[in-house]
């Protein structure tokens, strides 16, 4: 395979990195909060923690963890959104040399039981505002050890006592639940303080996370990436970035915009771990949905680094108040999850003098495999270039590579690829090629430049808001109801989230309306996966041997329109 992306590197980025000069994510965290001490490392509501407190913080919970009776390699869940004990959290339960199982606070009971089952957490790590969904499985699951954080934990008096009034009292944020055994996250700071830690060695091939994401079979799975992946990534994506952010004029800190959620695997890696490597400050914040908010924060600060999904810099741009944000001193916007909107890039582009440049990956590598160059001055429409150590190859069904400028199967290979499904050998063995290339799913085309570009799935999956909905799953959770005989789901275009879930059902009782099944629904899926659109029919395209074409009944408007 010619690499010819590599004739077009940007000035200064590395063909290769160096992935072993770190034995573990752990070993680069201890170096940066020793270099960058006295930083600050993330601030949440004006509250800033420095990486002096996160190092000490994030030891006395791995040393709390170990005295648990956790093991060596097990897994502990995280179901918060930003705030500030996720990273305290995080980095804890990988200085334990335990696994982290990133949970979205959104899920319902029924999500968060398979998560919690099919990973085999022992222990999970919660906000209490989600409590009550945890109460309702936690009896069926292997969870031995509840730690509990609120929203006021770590903001200090009496900042957080009124945090916390609010939250629970006033905005009523917090459903009763009873869970009688789960210790306080301040607590469990304080019964770590002091303990010894085990120090037994982290090596790459230690499993750091597990992100789950959908599967074809309707069952989310975990995508297991070894520390060896995100070193790999975080590697990567900083050197990909140094052209953007070595910009004049210099900064005395880079202040990272973090409004995506550090669960996702695009936060992650891209504020989260980024921001540590380069010494940065993660601006956190845990509501992105509220904008009003979220501009009054960002008018507090000069931001440096924006990543972010095409439909929060659409809602951004689209606010009253976004004219008062200063952005002179932003260097980069990244855009990722979900396809940029030309549209949205250039009016970004307008309002703040900084292009967008856009990334592409997915949680099974770490995510990052392509980016637009940091030095670009306009949008490209591309997804750009494959970064240092990475290779990319469109492929036919067959596993053979198509001629330059013809559509096919994205494939990639690079050090930061997953080790595959959580205990899922054939599912792992359906995406790998056998000289080692990721099948993403995505059917793409190379230029002569070697940049790449979407043009179409091969998979099912929709996109919403750069979040993963598969229909198997949708369908599965339908067709519970009693009313329904049978359904299929698909994607549509929408201005807002970039595509969203419709959902066609063949009523088995005629009395059922879409309001009685979006209620149900509510109850089993979280917002995002939910059908935005219901449509009842008599009866469902099929093929010969009664399978539902799903592609049918997504070709119908481009049918009708042609009609």
């Amino acid at each position: 395979m010619d690499r010819i992306w590599l004739k077009n590197y940007p000035a200064g980025v590395p063909t290769e990195i160096d992935t072993t000069q770190y034995s573990s994510l752990v070993a680069l965290l201890e170096e940066c909060f020793a270099k960058y001490r006295d930083r600050r490392a993330f601030i949440c509501m004006d509250k800033a923690i420095s990486y002096g407190e996160l190092d000490d913080m994030s030891r006395d919970f791995a040393a709390y963890l170990q005295s648990t009776g956790l093991k060596f390699g097990d897994r502990v869940a995280v179901m918060m959104p930003n705030v500030l004990q996720y990273p305290v959290a995080t980095s804890g339960i990988l200085r334990a040399g335990m696994t982290v199982v990133n949970v979205n606070p959104l899920y319902t009971p029924r999500e968060l039981e398979h998560q919690l089952n099919d990973s085999g957490a022992e222990a999970i790590v919660i906000l209490e505002n989600f409590a009550t969904t945890l109460e309702k499985i936690i009896k069926n699951t292997r969870v031995k050890h509840v730690i509990l954080a609120n929203m006021g934990d770590m903001l200090g008096f009496p900042k957080g006592a009124i945090v916390n009034l609010v939250v629970r009292k006033v905005k009523k944020m917090v459903p009763a639940y009873s869970l009688p055994d789960a210790v306080q996250f301040k607590a469990a700071l304080a019964s770590g303080k002091g303990k010894a830690l085990s120090t037994r060695a982290i090596t790459p091939d230690d499993v750091a996370f597990l992100q789950y994401t959908g599967g074809t079979t309707g069952v989310s799975k975990g995508a297991t990436l070894l520390h060896r992946n995100i070193v790999a990534n975080v590697l990567q994506n900083d050197a990909w970035l140094q052209p953007s952010l070595s910009k004049e004029p210099k900064v005395d800190q880079l202040m990272i915009v973090t409004a995506l959620p550090l669960y996702h695997i695009f936060a992650l890696t891209a504020c989260f771990l980024l921001g540590m490597r380069a010494g940065g400050v993660c601006l956190l914040i845990p509501n992105p949905r509220d904008i009003a908010g979220f501009v009054k924060e960002l008018q507090k600060y000069k931001v440096h680094d924006f990543p972010a999904v095409n439909t929060l810099f659409n809602a951004l741009l689209n606010h009253p108040d976004f004219g008062k944000i200063d952005f002179s001193q932003l260097k980069i916007a990244v855009g990722g999850g979900m396809a940029v909107q030309r549209a949205v890039a250039e009016r970004w582009l307008k309002a703040t003098g900084v292009p967008v440049v856009e990334g592409y990956g997915l949680s099974e590598t770490s995510p990052t495999l392509t980016c637009t160059p940091g030095d670009s001055n306009e949008f490209t429409g591309t997804i750009g270039l494959p970064v240092p150590s990475t290779e990319v190859s469109i492929r036919d069904d067959d596993g053979n590579e198509v001629p330059m400028g013809s559509p096919g199967e994205i494939c990639a290979r690079g050090p930061q690829v997953m080790a595959g499904y959580w205990q899922r050998p054939e599912e792992t063995a359906q995406v790998m090629t056998k000289d080692g290339f990721f099948r993403t799913g995505d059917i793409g085309v190379m230029d002569e430049k070697g940049r790449f570009k979407i043009v179409d799935r091969k998979k099912d999956m929709v996109l919403v808001s750069g979040f993963n909905v598969y229909p198997n799953e949708v369908e599965d959770v339908i067709a519970m109801h009693p009313g329904v005989l049978e359904c299929a789901v698909i994607g549509v275009p929408d201005a807002a989230s970039g595509e969203a879930v419709k959902a066609f059902v063949v009523r088995r009782d005629p009395a059922l309306t879409d309001t009685e099944l979006s209620k149900f629904l509510a109850e089993q899926l979280t917002n995002y996966k939910r059908p935005k659109i219901i449509e009842f029919r008599d009866e469902l395209p099929k093929t010969p041997v009664g399978k539902i074409l799903r592609r049918a009944l997504r070709d119908e408007p481009a049918k009708q329109k042609a009609a």
